[in-house]
């Protein structure tokens, strides 16, 4: 029997002449060895690859070798699992992931003591869309992280706005109203309750659109600053401008519009009607102006100025089919910030966060996760490390609270005036002037009594 090869450079010879991709991360998840036909498949020098920490996330916003090695991420968990498998994946031709079956092995003396993890991959590619066998139906947390990769790359190639996470009607409503304003430079007017992520849609359409003439995106605070602020604001704006072709185009970001005083809004629609150089606006507000505009309640030329094209932000509450791909990407944006990595949540949690009302919006769930990432001790989130708020929420849909029957007192008291004067005239067998007596009153008392309680006729 031929002697095993012991020597570093022995093993690393064989692993070049493997044909399957190889690579080695140590217990931090940093890659410390791949093989020349990882290399060939992931398109990436060694020098660039090597060095790299596998964070379990999807977020496009991470590029070069940092997102590839993204994409070589083993699932959470597989550091002290043993041996698993899973699925791993690089950028294709065209932006397309192509993704391949590995095997995730723990180097060390034991799974609690694994000091790396060795992964092997499939020589082929898995076919597109969905498990290529039965064996290889995702959890529901793996398949919210391959659905949330699928989703950023097809939102960011059409809308630049991939974190507009969700599926909803209401949000592919958003997302093509959203690429309409990247594609313009006219006002707009973003719609929806505080939390619901009107600032990053600002954002998402300033820094999208018509970039060689961008310019900066100041954002002002309606419901704090006056009209003078503003105004002076404007001033200095046009102060800095630099006539010619290439003048850059600002974006003047008006926060909760809808706040401004009257007599602000009159003095900011002549400064707005009057500006001589180019500026954007963009605007929030809680409702449509030109609906506040036909009650009364807001300046109708200033509403018709700001609300060129309008965007509607839905409140969590009412697309919360986008909850559990929102909660992922979140729990994938905290795997980027810090060394603890979590494959998402486990559908007990997921269940109790869909019976929660989220007040807050997005705002909400952004502290919610990131308070439940930071307490989970396992590889995912489970129901025990969400907030308290969360489960009580859980408690009381429940066992919901019977409905409190509201007492009008004037109809009880009647109720029983008439019932009292029923038993009166049954015991007096019809005869008036008796029950009169019964009741303690005197009979044309009575007859008015009858008349009031609606009994004439039963008298």
């Amino acid at each position: 029997m031929p002697r095993l090869p012991t020597s570093a450079k022995e093993l690393a010879r064989l692993l070049e002449a493997t044909p399957q991709p190889v690579y080695v991360l140590d217990d931090l998840q940093t890659i410390v060895f791949c093989n020349q036909a990882c290399l060939d498949w992931v398109g990436q020098p060694a020098e660039e690859l090597l060095g790299c920490r596998c964070a379990y996330h999807s977020s496009p916003e991470v590029t070069g070798a940092d997102a590839v090695a993204a994409g070589l991420c083993p699932p959470p968990g597989a550091l002290s699992a043993g041996e698993t498998t899973g699925t791993v994946a690089c950028p294709g031709p065209g932006g397309r992931l192509r993704r391949r079956r590995a095997r995730f092995l723990s180097l060390g003396a034991g799974a609690d003591d694994a000091v790396g993890l060795w992964v092997i991959v499939d020589a082929a590619d898995l076919p597109e869309g969905g498990p290529s066998t039965p064996r290889d139906v995702p959890s529901e947390s793996v398949w919210l992280h391959e659905h949330l990769r699928r989703f950023r790359q097809q939102a960011a190639a059409r809308y630049q706005a991939d974190r507009l996470v969700g599926d909803s009607l209401a949000m592919r409503r958003a997302r093509a109203q959203i690429g309409v304003a990247i594609a313009s430079n006219a006002s707009v007017l973003i719609v929806g309750p505080p939390g619901s992520g009107r600032q990053h849609a600002a954002r998402v359409i300033h820094y999208a659109g018509h970039a060689p003439s961008r310019g900066s995106l100041v954002p002002l605070a309606c419901s704090l600053l006056g009209a003078e602020l503003i105004q002076s604001t404007v001033s200095a704006l046009a102060e800095r401008h630099a006539p010619g072709p290439q003048a850059r185009r600002r974006t003047l970001l008006l926060g909760d519009v809808d706040g401004l005083p009257s007599e602000a809004q009159a003095e900011l629609a002549g400064l707005f009607a009057a500006r001589s150089f180019p500026l954007r606006l963009i605007a929030t507000a809680t409702r449509p102006l030109l609906e506040l505009a036909r009650e009364g309640g807001f300046r109708e030329d200033l509403a018709s100025m700001l609300s060129t094209i309008v965007i509607e932000l839905p409140p969590l509450s009412r697309r919360r089919e986008d909850l559990p791909l929102l909660a992922q990407a979140l729990v994938e944006e905290a795997n980027i910030r810090g060394e603890k990595q979590l494959r998402g949540f486990s559908p007990e949690a997921l269940d109790l966060m869909d019976a929660y009302p989220w007040p807050g919006n997005i705002d909400e769930l952004v502290r919610v996760v990131a308070e439940a990432h930071q307490d989970a001790e396992g590889p995912e989130i489970v129901a025990a490390d969400l907030p308290r708020p969360i489960h009580l929420a859980a408690e009381a849909a429940a066992h919901p609270r019977r409905a409190e029957e509201t007492i009008v007192l004037d109809e009880y008291l009647a109720a029983i005036q008439r019932e009292l004067v029923r038993r009166a005239l049954a015991r007096a067998k019809g005869n008036k002037a008796k029950a009169a007596r019964l009741l303690g009153m005197t009979r044309p008392r009575l007859y008015r009594r009858l008349v009031q309680l609606g009994l004439e006729q039963e008298g």
